[in-house]
C-alpha cells in the first residue's frame, strides 16, 4: 500500500511539474508570436507609408516633367520668335540701304520723293523691330531661366527618389539577413 501511495504521490508530483513547464511554454510561444506580430505589424505600417510616400513623389516627378516640357517649349517659342524678329529687322536694314542708294543716285524728284518716305517709314519700323527684339531678348532669358529652375526641380525629385530607392534597398537588405 505504502507503495502505491508512493506510486500516486510521485505521479502526482511529476504532473504538476510538467503541467507546470508546458504552461510556461505556451505562455513564452505565445509572447513570441505576439512581439513577432507586432513586429509584423510595424513593418507593415513602415511599407505602407513608403509606398504612399514613393507614390507621391512618382506623381509630382511625373507633373514636374510636364513642367520641365512647358518651359522648354516656352524657351524654343521665345527662340523662335526672336530669331523671327531678328531677321525681319535685318531684312529691313537691308530695305533701307537700298533705299538710300537709290535716293542718292536718283535724278527724279518723284522718285527721290518716295524713297524719302519709304526710308522713313523702314526706320521707324526699324526701330520699332529694334524694341521688339529687346523684348525677345528679354523672353528669351526669363524662359531660360524658367527651364533651369524647373529643371533643378526635377532633380531635386530625382535625387528624392534615388534616396528612396536607397532606403528600401538597405531595408530589403536587411530583412534578407535578419533571421525570421
Amino acid at each position: 500500500m505504502q507503495r502505491s501511495l508512493s506510486f500516486i504521490f510521485g505521479f502526482l508530483l511529476i504532473a504538476t511539474v510538467t503541467f507546470g513547464q508546458t504552461a510556461s511554454t505556451d505562455s513564452q510561444t505565445l509572447r513570441a508570436l505576439l512581439a513577432e506580430v507586432r513586429q509584423l505589424r510595424h513593418e507593415l505600417q513602415t511599407a505602407t507609408v513608403a509606398a504612399q510616400r514613393v507614390q507621391i513623389a512618382l506623381y509630382r516627378l511625373q507633373r514636374q516633367e510636364t513642367a520641365v516640357a512647358r518651359a522648354t517649349q516656352g524657351l524654343g517659342d521665345a527662340r523662335s520668335k526672336l530669331a523671327d524678329t531678328e531677321s525681319t529687322r535685318e531684312k529691313t536694314a537691308v530695305q533701307i540701304q537700298q533705299y538710300e542708294e537709290i535716293q542718292g543716285h536718283t535724278q527724279d524728284p518723284q522718285e527721290r520723293k518716295e524713297a524719302e518716305y519709304l526710308l522713313l517709314q523702314l526706320k521707324s519700323r526699324l526701330e520699332m523691330l529694334g524694341n521688339e527684339q529687346q523684348q525677345r531678348q528679354t523672353q528669351e532669358a526669363e524662359a531660360e531661366e524658367q527651364l533651369r529652375a524647373e529643371q533643378a526641380k526635377l532633380e531635386a525629385l530625382q535625387a528624392l527618389l534615388d534616396r528612396i530607392d536607397k532606403s528600401i534597398m538597405d531595408v530589403g537588405g536587411q530583412s534578407a539577413n535578419s533571421p525570421h
